[in-house]
C-alpha cells in the first residue's frame, strides 16, 4: 500500500494539472418554479469536475473518488439570513483494473443508486454529471429563501476499497455490526481514512442559487 501510495504521490508531483480544467469545472443549481418550489427541490449538476488530470490519474490507479455535495436552504430576513434545512449525499467514482470499467453510484440518506459501469472514462463522468433533484424544499410562510450549494472532491485510501466495493454494488451497511448507521457510513467520514493526494487538498466548489419565494 505504502509503494502504490508513494507512486501516486510521484505522478502528481512530475504533473501538474492544466489551470483551463479548473476554470471549467463548476456546479449548476436550478430552482423550481414558484408554483412546486415547497413540493419539489432544486436540480444539481456538476460539470468537468472530474476532468482535472491529478484525478484521472489517480482513477486509474486505484484510488477511487469521492465528490461530496452539501445543499443548504436559508431563509433572508433583516440583517441576519437563518441557515433552515440541510442535505448531504455523495458520487463515489472507482475504476477497476481487471475488467477495465469505472463503477459510479450515488449515496443518497441510507439509499444507494448505483449509476452504471462505463467502459470509458467520459461515459463515467456522463453519469458523474446526470442532473440530480435534491431532496430538500421550501416550508411556507417565509418572505424569500436562497439555496447554497458545495462540492469537495476527494481521493479515498485504499484502505476503503472493499467498502467502496460494497457501495458500488448497491450496499449500504456498516463497517462493524450495530456500531453505526448504515446511511452515514460514508457522509461521517469513511473511518476518517482520506488520503489527500490532490496537491494537499481537496477540490471546493461552491454556488448560490438566486432569492426565491415560493407561492
Amino acid at each position: 500500500m505504502r509503494l502504490a501510495i508513494a507512486l501516486a504521490l510521484a505522478v502528481l508531483t512530475s504533473l501538474a494539472p492544466p489551470l483551463d480544467a479548473q476554470r471549467r469545472a463548476r456546479l449548476e443549481l436550478a430552482l423550481p418554479s414558484r408554483a412546486v418550489a415547497t413540493q419539489e427541490g432544486p436540480v444539481v449538476r456538476s460539470q468537468n469536475v472530474l476532468a482535472d488530470r491529478q484525478v484521472r490519474d489517480l482513477l486509474r490507479n486505484g484510488f477511487p473518488a469521492r465528490l461530496h455535495y452539501r445543499l443548504e436552504l436559508w431563509s433572508v430576513g433583516g440583517m441576519l439570513n437563518d441557515l433552515e434545512r440541510t442535505t448531504d449525499w455523495d458520487v463515489i467514482v472507482r475504476y477497476d483494473a481487471l475488467d477495465r470499467t469505472y463503477a459510479v453510484a450515488r449515496l443518497t440518506g441510507g439509499q444507494v443508486t448505483v449509476l452504471g459501469r462505463f467502459e470509458d472514462f467520459a461515459d463515467a463522468q456522463e453519469a458523474v454529471e446526470r442532473p440530480f433533484r435534491a431532496p430538500i424544499v421550501a416550508p411556507r410562510g417565509r418572505q424569500g429563501y436562497y439555496y447554497s450549494l458545495a462540492l469537495d472532491v476527494e481521493m479515498l485510501s485504499l484502505n476503503d476499497l472493499d467498502e467502496v466495493e460494497r457501495w458500488l454494488k448497491g450496499e449500504l451497511r456498516p463497517a462493524v455490526r450495530g456500531e453505526r448507521n448504515p446511511g452515514t457510513a460514508l457522509t461521517r467520514g469513511f473511518r476518517t481514512l482520506f488520503v489527500r493526494l490532490l496537491g494537499g487538498e481537496r477540490r471546493h466548489y461552491e454556488v448560490r442559487s438566486g432569492r426565491f419565494t415560493p407561492e
